[in-house]
């Protein structure tokens, strides 16, 4: 499963032109899990690069401290669905790969899990609502800082 991971990586990368540089840098700094049923940890700190309107569509790649305490990768690609001068929302989906952890979760590929939801970016901060399965959480609540990079 780790395969399909890097598989998805690739054609990420592939999908980018080697000289293009990220347009955006985004620091998660934590997460709120709603209605937890088991002790999740909000500290989760990462960095993600973003490689805005590509094709009409942002791609992400960044690593994460999740919230089971250990490293983990993810990448996504999200949708902007309403813009603004200063805020926009997205709709976004991806793939986080969580080692040794990815089968706690009720939809898992091994220890790839999917990722998808709603990203709300205004000013130098973001926040993303993820949708969960209602067993362990209901959603989780996750945000951060962003800035677009100078070229």
């Amino acid at each position: 499963m780790k395969t399909l991971f890097l598989a998805v990586l690739l054609i990420l990368v592939a999908l980018t032109p080697a000289s293009a540089e990220p347009d955006r840098i985004s620091i998660l700094m934590g997460s709120y899990h709603v209605d937890a049923q088991v002790p999740f940890s909000g500290r989760n700190p990462g960095v993600f690069l973003t490689w805005e309107d590509r094709g009409g569509l942002d791609w992400s790649l960044g690593a994460y401290r999740n919230s089971y305490g250990s490293a983990s990768v993810a990448a996504t690609v999200a949708l902007p669905i309403l813009a603004g001068r200063n805020a926009d929302l997205s709709v976004f989906a991806g793939v986080a790969l969580y080692p040794n952890d990815g089968r706690e979760f009720a939809v898992h590929w091994g220890d790839l899990v999917p990722l998808g939801g709603l990203q709300l970016r205004t000013g130098s901060f973001f926040v993303q609502l993820i949708p969960s399965d209602g067993v362990a959480t209901d959603a989780i609540v996750s945000f951060g800082i962003t800035k677009p990079l100078n070229r």
